[in-house]
């Protein structure tokens, strides 16, 4: 999943940016607010987290023009200042949730996941995605089939988890690529074919039903038969 942090307290910025990547996230950051608009403009994230003092367009503005353009991804907003009025303009403004600076980053982290599941067509109690008898845990990032844990690496996760998200939806490649590589990469252009080809290998091949399908022209989908 990919998420946009725009924070003007560097070091903050810097340990969110290392955290987040940590827990599988793509991570875009910035430390102001016109460079936070020009990154939404371009770019569908699948969750905000907004500082809301932020230099030249503060975090209100910013979700209030989002929300004027029809722009309904999450909003985490965070801010110092923690009155009633100030949480109630945040919220009025379009905020899917509040959170107050000095923060654990474990309730970030969740709070990010109940985001998540509010914009996902896939909801549990269990903070699972299902497909089959595949089952990617969202709190503890295991990944199991058939009752097999199977071992991923990040990019691996990232990828899975965007797909079973929208299982049964057919996703292009460039869908798949924009919610998973942030503005800092540089690989190659055919990466998602080569990170499909890595879960295949550890998700189907071992197994009679295949789960990730090719639509020719189109892209892939993850779905039973």
């Amino acid at each position: 999943m990919r998420i946009l942090v725009a924070e003007d307290e560097r070091h903050l910025l810097d340990v969110l940016k290392k955290r987040l990547i940590k827990e599988h996230y793509s991570v875009d950051v910035c430390s102001d607010g016109l460079d936070a608009m020009d990154y939404i403009n371009t770019t569908a994230y699948d969750g905000i987290i907004l500082d809301i003092m932020l230099p030249r367009l503060d975090g209100i503005s910013i979700l209030r023009q989002m929300r004027r353009a029809g722009n309904d991804a999450p909003v985490l907003l965070l801010t110092a200042r923690g009155s009633v009025e100030d949480r109630v303009a945040g919220l009025d403004a379009g905020a899917d949730d509040y959170l107050i600076k000095p923060f654990a980053f474990e309730e970030l982290l969740a709070r990010i996941r109940v985001m998540m599941r509010k914009q996902s067509s896939v909801r549990t109690k269990q903070e699972e995605l299902n497909v089959g008898d595949l089952c990617l845990n969202l709190r503890t990032h295991e990944v199991m089939r058939g009752g097999d844990i199977i071992g991923l690496s990040s990019k691996e996760y990232a990828v899975l988890e965007y797909m079973m998200r929208h299982s049964g939806t057919v996703l292009s490649r460039t869908q798949i690529e924009q919610h998973v590589w942030n503005y800092d990469y540089l690989g190659a252009s055919n990466m998602v074919d080569v990170y499909i080809r890595y879960l295949r290998k550890k998700l189907d091949d071992p197994y009679d039903e295949k789960l990730i399908h090719t639509v020719r022209g189109k892209g892939y989908v993850i779905r039973e038969k």
